[in-house]
């Protein structure tokens, strides 16, 4: 990963962070994994306006569900999920969702992340997984 990515990344973590502490608002960081190109206009199709996509590599984008909670990300995550299915016609999409911790450092997030993506790409039947798979 490049550093202005992971800059880019890093200042997005800090700025949620800021956010809750001043506002109270809640958000969930997840990445999305997806075998086929994906551009941030096709993928920005299936996600709210309020959420941040930012490509990581040609097939994972870290994604910042604004104003939701993880249990709610998590069904948005499905949601998503499903609309990349009937759009491409392929079924390895999948992605990570971890806790929202802003005691967490903005590279901890994303290598936690990371962490609980390979964790699910080991199962085929596992799309949408959060951090709980890395107590497993």
């Amino acid at each position: 990963m490049s550093y202005e990515i992971s800059n880019r990344i890093n200042v997005s973590i800090k700025k949620t962070y800021y956010t809750f502490e001043r506002f109270s608002i809640d958000a969930t960081f997840a990445l999305l994994y997806h075998e086929e190109p994906l551009t941030v206009i096709d993928l920005s199709k299936y996600v709210r306006i309020s959420d941040q996509l930012i490509p990581v590599d040609e097939h994972h984008y870290f994604i910042i569900f604004a104003f939701t909670s993880q249990e709610n990300a998590y069904k948005a995550a499905q949601n998503i999920i499903q609309k990349l299915d009937n759009h491409f016609n392929n079924h390895t999409t999948c992605i990570a969702v971890d806790a929202f911790d802003k005691s967490k450092r903005p590279e901890n997030v994303l290598n936690r992340l990371k962490q609980i993506m390979i964790e699910t790409r080991k199962s085929s039947y596992l799309r949408v997984e959060t951090d709980d798979i890395l107590d497993r």
